[in-house]
């Protein structure tokens, strides 16, 4: 099964993930305002501990990522390890003082499947926003009581949902540069971390959502965010996908690099439903003369 291919809808009959208000929520919110809603995923075996154990050992290492738990909302580099293999880490998560994501998970055909199915009941809310799904991904976060997900940001439009335990995730305005200045944005798309500098002045400016089992959270593309995980173990999906628009944002941030390499200071990207195509253009054009990586 392609990841580009055409998702279709379920024709299983059981009832949606997504019920009526929660795709109404969406579309009304999609995809520039971070929202809660409800969704009805529930127990599923493939997304039980021992079989996400299970996954781990299936994926590359390059899609797994495993540190301590017990980590400040702002790091400086990568966060250290643990100790644990992965699979240790995710099959004693209760007290592994642990925080872990298996990164593009469509790589295994059954969860393939579960998140082609998801991101299926909401594909008409979304293309009417912001055109074709692109790059569909999925994410699974286990996480020990308590642990934390340190401040950074994410190029995907991106829905968590929260299956076991409970954690509070704190959104900043995307696109603000007081919270994630241009030039880190910039280094991202050049390769760099998605890491960002906390600093404590941030904190009377972020909105806090807090999710139990059956809420979802919608969280627009590059919002800087960090997660504190409640005082149980916690496992979360993350359905995820590109746009256009998304695309021609990051390409947009690409050509700004450039200019500031002449000593330039570029505006941001705008926004959506504004466009950036005169300088993802441009920077695609550089691109294809392979004057820029």
């Amino acid at each position: 099964m392609g990841l580009m291919q055409e998702i279709a809808p379920d024709d299983t009959g059981s009832p949606p993930v997504f019920g009526a208000q929660a795709r109404a929520t969406f579309a009304a919110n999609y995809p520039e305002t971070p929202h809660l809603l409800r969704h009805g995923l529930g127990r599923n075996v493939l997304l039980e501990l021992d079989s996400l154990a299970v996954l781990a050992g299936k994926l590359p290492p390059s899609s797994i990522e495993y540190n301590r738990g017990d980590l400040p909302i702002g790091v400086d580099g990568k966060p250290g390890s643990n100790g644990l293999s992965i699979e240790d880490t995710i099959r004693h998560i209760a007290s592994s003082n642990s925080w872990a994501v298996l990164k593009n998970i469509e790589q295994v055909p059954e969860y393939e499947a579960l998140l082609l199915d998801l991101l299926g009941e909401l594909r008409g809310e979304i293309e009417r926003k912001t055109g074709a799904m692109l790059r569909p991904q999925g994410f699974i976060f286990i996480s020990s009581p308590n642990a934390v997900t340190p401040y950074h940001f994410d190029p995907e439009h991106n829905i968590l949902l929260q299956l076991v335990g409970s954690k509070a995730m704190t959104q900043f305005p995307a696109g603000d540069s007081r919270f994630a200045p241009d030039e880190v944005h910039e280094t991202y798309h050049s390769g760099g971390a998605r890491e960002l500098t906390w600093h404590d002045s941030f904190a009377q400016h972020g909105r806090e959502f807090a999710l139990g089992p059956g809420d979802g959270l919608f969280v627009p593309v590059m919002t800087p965010h960090f997660v504190r995980n409640g005082p149980e173990s916690s496992i979360s999906l993350s359905i995820t996908w590109r746009s256009d628009w998304s695309f021609a944002e990051a390409d947009a941030r690409g050509f700004n690099r450039v200019l500031r390499r002449f000593g330039l200071a570029p505006a941001p990207p705008a926004r959506w439903p504004a466009g950036n195509t005169a300088k993802a253009f441009g920077y695609r054009a550089l691109r294809k003369l392979r004057l820029v990586r």
